[in-house]
């Protein structure tokens, strides 16, 4: 009997995307699915987009607690498959995206996960181009993540496709966290896996002007979930590889954060350069044009990244 994949996709306020996503998962070539849509407190017509799909095709639940880690975790207790495949609102995967990852996932070794290409996009999908990143391989666990926080690329949410034993296995989502939740969550993940298995044909589409990111998303929690949600995924990856590559890869992680918050939340850049002086240092430099970088050269790189962020105010 074929197996059957559980799709869970989380909405709050996505009228303008969710139908999209749906739609990409109706029209894939596997057909054994079932796919939940989890409204988080909409005030929009989210709900009402959902609901318009027959209950055979999709299922709708409701969840009050606030969050989409909280509705991810509503989803999960829903869902019968053997797999899961998580899916923002508005994001879109392939047609044959699921097909392609269960054909590896079928015969490989227990709790091995699934991963994908990706590219982004604004408006339209089809003008999206993929872009090879050095994680787009098999690897070990360990090693995806010291790749990937080092500066190896990213996986985004949908792009994985999970056993649900390897879900049980790696636990809830953390409903603590608003930002980089999809990032820790998938720290335990892979961390419990035995292995990640790199699907070239199977792909997926990150919408880049719908999700937030620590860069423009200020408010203190969200910084605060951030700063945590490295916290743990550090300290995951060193409970289980305590090497040099491996600290410095979380230094790394920590120097980014300091990087992005600086100069909102000087506490926190305080918190993370301790760890990155902790984990041994990192040799990650800022990102900016050639004027910024003079700046940064010659006065270091607060005195620019203040003056970056002056500019920035000043042009609103």
């Amino acid at each position: 009997m074929p197996p059957l994949v559980s799709v869970v996709i989380p909405a709050k306020n996505a009228e303008a995307w969710l139908a999209r996503a749906i739609d990409s998962c109706t029209s894939q070539t596997w057909r054994d699915l079932q796919i939940i849509v989890v409204d988080n407190g909409s005030s929009d017509a989210s709900l009402e987009v959902a609901k318009r799909y027959s209950p055979s095709s999709v299922t709708v639940l409701e969840c009050a607690r606030p969050g989409a880690s909280a509705a991810r975790n509503v989803g999960l207790e829903s869902a019968r498959g053997k797999y899961i495949q998580f899916l923002d609102a508005d994001d879109i995967i392939d047609a044959d995206k699921i097909r392609q990852q269960l054909t590896r996932l079928e015969s490989a070794p227990a709790f091995a996960v699934a991963s994908a290409s990706w590219a982004r996009f604004r408006h339209s999908h089809s003008d999206a181009a993929f872009v090879e990143e050095p994680v787009w391989r098999d690897c070990r666990p360990e090693n995806f993540l010291v790749s990937s926080w080092s500066g190896g690329g990213m996986m985004p949410l949908f792009a994985w496709l999970t056993p649900r034993a390897l879900i049980d296995k790696a636990g809830p989502w953390d409903e603590r966290l608003s930002l980089n939740d999809d990032g820790e969550y998938f720290c335990r993940v892979v961390m419990a896996s035995s292995g990640i298995l790199f699907c070239r044909e199977a792909r997926g589409y990150y919408r880049s002007s719908g999700a937030a990111t620590v860069s423009d998303r200020r408010d203190r929690s969200a910084i605060e979930s951030a700063f945590l949600a490295i916290e743990l995924s550090c300290r995951r990856l060193m409970e289980h590889e305590a090497s040099a590559a491996a600290a410095r890869a979380c230094a790394t992680q920590y120097q980014r954060f300091a990087f992005d918050v600086y100069p909102d939340f000087p506490d926190l850049v305080t918190a993370a350069e301790r760890r990155v002086a902790q984990f041994g240092g990192s040799d990650l430099h800022i990102q900016g044009g050639r004027g910024f970088r003079l700046v940064c050269e010659t006065l270091g790189w607060k005195a620019g990244a203040r003056a970056r962020s002056a500019l920035r105010r000043v042009r609103g």
